[in-house]
């Protein structure tokens, strides 16, 4: 990671910290749950050397990067606006994307609400959902995925003090390591266990677990959570964009293990023709195999590869 220079920048009334390396075109990357800038370390490295300027920021909620405290400010718009202040700031008209997790959830609304700032976009494990004007998120997910699937679990109030009976660490590691297919649970009596059997993968080090864990140890982990807890506020409010698409060049990779990809349905909306449709500009759908949620770290080169293919090409 030498030559990874880091800043803080005021964008949208927050100071938002951000890690870069390299000149060029800009590659912005936006990281997910529960994870920080960090998360892109190779990509940063390898798209930098490649000719490019990569720029990862810590999002709003996470590492160093300001937390206001109530749900209302983590709304697709307030994230979406960072993000835009930020385009803003490093002097260009518009930037590559690659995002992962609720990265790229913020993603999809950044090509959304604002296709010009946006060439291209790559994106990993979470494909575009569009808006259902009858069907509320977290009511829906109880219903058809129970009390249990962990973006119910992560509306408790009390998620924090869980979370904290196991500390940082524990909790990072849990999820940073589970392959477990399907949608993610996480019961009450020990959401967040793991077995002493349990070793770290190759692709995550005890140090990049300190990293993280040393953060989350600082920050908290409402921050985070708080996306989760503004999704039905985020349906509310996103009510004139029902039935828009989404008019930028897409590239989308995920593993076949992925909780995401694994979840009933998902499989069959984004093979099925339902991707494409709500994503005119998709050029191509990458399923790795034997991969979890987190390719980029688990697959780095893989994954290095398949930005620097698409986005080259414009």
């Amino acid at each position: 990671m030498e030559g990874i220079e880091h800043r803080t920048v005021n964008v949208n009334g927050i100071n938002m910290h951000v890690a870069e390396k390299g000149k060029g075109p800009v590659v912005l990357f936006l990281h997910g749950f529960p994870e920080l800038w960090y998360m892109w370390r190779h990509q940063i490295v390898a798209l930098a050397d490649q000719g490019y300027r990569a720029v990862a920021p810590d999002l709003r909620g996470y590492g160093d990067t300001d937390a206001p405290k109530e749900v209302t400010n983590y709304t697709y718009f307030r994230v979406v606006g960072d993000l835009v202040a930020l385009i803003e700031s490093l002097g260009v008209e518009s930037v590559f994307l690659v995002a992962h997790d609720w990265g790229a959830m913020i993603g999809w609304y950044l090509c959304l609400f604002r296709p010009d700032l946006v060439k291209a976009y790559v994106c990993l494990s979470v494909p575009f959902r569009p808006r259902h004007p009858k069907m509320k998120p977290i009511p829906t997910m109880r219903a058809f995925l129970g009390d249990d699937y962990y973006m119910c679990r992560f509306q408790d109030p009390g998620m924090e003090d869980e979370m904290a009976k196991y500390g940082s660490e524990a909790v990072l590691k849990k999820i940073l390591i589970d392959r477990k297919p399907g949608p993610p649970c996480l019961p009450k009596d020990n959401p967040f266990g793991i077995s002493t059997d349990d070793k770290l993968p190759l692709w995550l080090s005890q140090d990049d677990l300190n990293y993280y864990s040393t953060k989350f140890d600082q920050k908290g982990f409402t921050g985070g959570l708080n996306y989760y807890r503004a999704l039905d506020l985020n349906w509310e409010l996103t009510a004139p964009w029902t039935g828009v698409k989404v008019n930028v060049p897409v590239k989308f990779v995920v593993g076949d293990l992925d909780v995401v990809y694994t979840t009933p349905g998902m499989k069959e909306y984004v093979h099925g023709g339902g991707f494409k449709k709500d994503v005119p500009m998709l050029e191509d759908v990458v399923v790795l195999e034997g991969a979890a949620h987190f390719i980029n770290q688990e697959r780095a080169q893989e994954t290095n590869s398949h930005i620097y293919d698409f986005i080259n090409k414009f």
